[in-house]
């Protein structure tokens, strides 16, 4: 037998408002809409063991250049487009 449990869980509003939308226009609960993306993102989590972090290769050299912050878009861009 499933036993639910009742708990109270802090959602940005924007997010609750499109699971709210998205349970009206498929006509289920908002319940159902929360459960189902926790298990499609909990199954996703299972199905790939690696870490959430990625390895870029890099090619000859030593690696990155100092000051090379993958994660900053906004500066790689600048430092690629002031490349010669």
């Amino acid at each position: 037998m499933l036993r639910c449990v009742r708990t109270t869980v802090n959602i940005d509003d924007q997010l609750l408002g499109d699971a709210k939308l998205l349970a009206r226009q498929t006509g289920r609960t908002l319940t159902a809409v929360i459960e189902d993306a926790l298990r499609e993102r909990l199954a996703r989590r299972h199905a790939s063991p690696l870490s959430d972090t990625t390895r870029v290769p890099t090619v000859a050299g030593h690696g990155l250049l100092p000051g090379v912050d993958l994660d900053d878009s906004a500066n790689l861009r600048e430092l690629m487009d002031a490349a010669p």
